[in-house]
């Protein structure tokens, strides 16, 4: 792509980035194919293609955002099915952060949606205000058919994935070190997160269990705060990096002190924002070099758990649909790890159809597109359904919430799971059924 930015222009450091990843695309158009917005509204404005003109046209013309520019954005669930599929390795993550980036800082959106995007950006990150949401949650539930039209729609979609019965908070969630029961043959930390504790806090013990049953020491640090991704999707950009460098600080700490081989992630969108820590610092002088330490370090779950060669087991005879999340799958490229872990472990496992498709859940989007969140999940969960399996796998907590909403089966993270596999109790999910 020709592109026709002035000297002067370029002189921004993020400018002169965005300017180097238009020039590798082409315009072959693959990306619609793989483009879960596309493929739904068959727009080519939210296509990665259309989307890559738009965000061309107004960094090229240093303007601000428009209406147009800004509902197409929106649209884009950051799932990265175009990064797996672009032949010229157009790095189109780092492209729309940057637009998200302009947006926020040149456009005004409506108020009901700067009111919404503001109470996200104040409660999601935090467990404790997360937490008391959800309780209220009840209270706002009777007037969900009130909500479904118009500027409430985003607050009734919250109120439809606000679970009915919240979980009480695990001690697991609490910073620690957690002894392993074995010879220690490694030392971790590993995120707690904002969200996940209290939607599902099983996963961090489900992962916690297993990793000292096979001789791994894992630490909950003191102070660690939200991974940064939900405000970051939003062009936030310094509440991202403020995230960002307080858990590079927190996790220095412990590299610097007792050392560490890894810093696990249970929840794949952060995975992906964390391994992306030395891209979005490289420009602090005070922070590019440790964060870039740290993000070499970040590890999802299952990544992990593959370099410890834990035993096979013979058949279950249980049967899991894998759905890979856009974070682990596209974001991180983990593809093999998690279903090859189930395998050993006893599982059968299968591959829903269109496994690349987003499921619509995309941190908060699920939230601000609801329709468009809502077809995806239909078409997701049809397709999980189809592969006649017992139970559901995967490794986020945001696909987790988000298909849980669309069907009956059982759906728990990967390393709960494993976690009964390998002598850890039967999840609470699957207690009292017909399994193995």
């Amino acid at each position: 792509m020709q592109t026709n930015f002035t000297p002067t222009q370029l002189l921004d450091p993020d400018v002169a980035e965005s300017e180097q990843i238009l020039r590798k695309c082409v315009h072959c158009g693959f990306c619609t194919a793989t483009c879960p917005t596309y493929v739904t509204l068959g727009n080519e404005l939210d296509s990665p293609r259309g989307r890559i003109y738009l965000i061309k046209d107004m960094l090229e013309n240093g303007r601000p955002a428009d209406a147009e520019v800004v509902t197409h954005i929106d649209r884009c669930l950051s799932c990265l099915a175009c990064v797996t599929t672009c032949p010229s390795g157009v790095d189109y993550m780092h492209l729309v952060d940057h637009a998200r980036a302009h947006i926020e800082k040149t456009y005004k959106r409506p108020l009901m949606n700067r009111l919404t995007r503001a109470i996200l950006a104040a409660v999601l990150p935090y467990p404790g205000r997360f937490r008391l949401a959800l309780n209220l949650a009840r209270l706002g539930r009777p007037f969900v058919g009130l909500m479904r039209g118009g500027a409430l729609k985003p607050f009734a979609a919250m109120l439809a994935l606000a679970p009915r019965r919240i979980p009480a908070a695990s001690d697991f969630a609490k910073p620690g070190t957690y002894r392993p029961e074995t010879e220690r043959r490694g030392r971790v930390a590993m995120l707690s997160g904002c969200a996940q504790p209290v939607l599902d806090p099983g996963i961090n013990a489900a992962a916690i269990r297993l990793l000292t049953r096979f001789g791994v020491e894992v630490v909950m640090p003191e102070g660690e705060v939200c991974c940064g991704s939900l405000v970051h999707h939003m062009g936030r950009a310094e509440q991202a990096l403020a995230s960002a460098r307080a858990n590079v600080d927190i996790w220095t700490r412990e590299i610097d002190g007792q050392g560490l081989d890894a810093i696990i992630i249970t929840a794949s969108g952060c995975g992906t924002t964390i391994k992306d820590y030395g891209h979005m610092l490289r420009l602090d002088l005070a922070y590019a070099a440790k964060a870039a330490r740290v993000s070499a370090l970040a590890k999802d779950v299952t990544e992990y758990l593959a370099t410890l060669d834990l035993p096979a087991h013979t058949p279950k005879g249980i049967t899991v649909a894998y759905h890979s999340a856009c974070s682990m799958q596209h974001g991180q490229r983990i593809t093999l790890a998690p279903k090859q872990l189930l395998k050993a472990a006893g599982f059968t496992v299968r591959d829903p159809a269109e496994g690349h498709l987003c499921c619509g859940s995309a941190g908060t989007y699920n939230i601000m597109q609801p329709e468009i969140s809502a077809a995806l999940k239909a078409r997701k969960v049809k397709n999980i359904e189809a592969t006649k399996a017992d139970i559901i796998a995967t490794g986020n907590i945001g696909c987790i919430t988000q298909i849980a909403t669309g069907t009956g089966m059982p759906i728990l993270h990967t390393v709960e799971l494993l976690d009964w596999a390998y002598g850890g109790a039967v999840p609470e999910k699957l207690t009292g059924l017909p399994l193995g």
